[in-house]
């Protein structure tokens, strides 16, 4: 007996769920007045140094929290917890990927109201997450150094779902020999005209971009002075 039409129609039907859950969520987000940007990456690319780099700028003069997604352990969320931000992590255990349903669940005693921007770090994962909105306003999928340049081409689905690609460990570069015009190129070929971002959250190289990116999001004519008061205030 062939169970491929029953396993497609059931596939077909949670998506169309999730879908209506994450409009429900981004209208939530959008009367709370808070930004959401959901952030995809391979595991190791660098999400959770980068998100905590980023948390402890951005908290000095925004109202921030994150919710972190992994398999099993909470390790990620501990580490975010150290920026003082709320953070709470959501274990999904087999499954590879948030969805909408997780994230309303693990918001229900939070007070959106009290949120200027929400990071939600998605399970390490290049596949699964690119089917499920989240009621995200902006997905950032991220690429390190040391995964190759060719991952777009492999992956491009994720890079297709997404607003912006971050490449990731900057700084290493050199040394695992990575073609940054290559990787640009393959990005640009699944999806033209894609804004890249470059960072390296242990030097501190572009992160005045991608910080320009998010505080823009918040308050769009001042994100220059909110990136000197984040990295440099107390």
């Amino acid at each position: 007996m062939n169970t491929t039409p029953r396993l497609v129609e059931v596939r077909r039907n949670a998506l169309k769920q999730n879908d209506a859950l994450a409009r429900a969520l981004r209208e939530r987000f959008r009367d709370a007045g808070v930004r959401v940007f959901s952030v995809v990456s391979s595991p190791g690319a660098g999400k959770t140094t980068l998100l905590e780099k980023t948390l402890t700028r951005l908290r000095r003069q925004w109202r921030v929290a994150a919710l972190v997604g992994d398999l099993a352990t909470e390790n990620d969320a501990a580490r975010l917890a150290r920026t003082q931000a709320p953070v709470k992590q959501i274990i999904t255990g087999t499954v590879c990927h948030l969805d909408a349903a997780m994230i309303e669940r693990a918001l229900d005693d939070w007070n959106l109201d009290e949120l200027d921007l929400l990071f939600i770090e998605n399970v390490g994962n290049l596949v699964c997450p690119a089917s499920y909105d989240l009621g995200e306003e902006m997905r950032l999928v991220l690429l390190s150094v040391t995964e190759g340049e060719d991952k777009p081409l492999k992956y491009p689905t994720i890079f297709n779902t997404a607003d912006v690609a971050v490449i990731t460990k900057i700084d290493l570069a050199g040394a695992v020999e990575f073609d940054l015009a290559a990787a640009r190129d393959n990005i640009q070929r699944v999806r033209s005209g894609m804004q890249i971002i470059e960072v390296s959250a242990k030097t501190g190289e572009g992160m005045e971009e991608w910080m320009g990116l998010l505080t823009a999001r918040l308050h769009p004519h001042t994100h220059s002075q909110i990136w000197q008061l984040a990295d440099h205030g107390d």
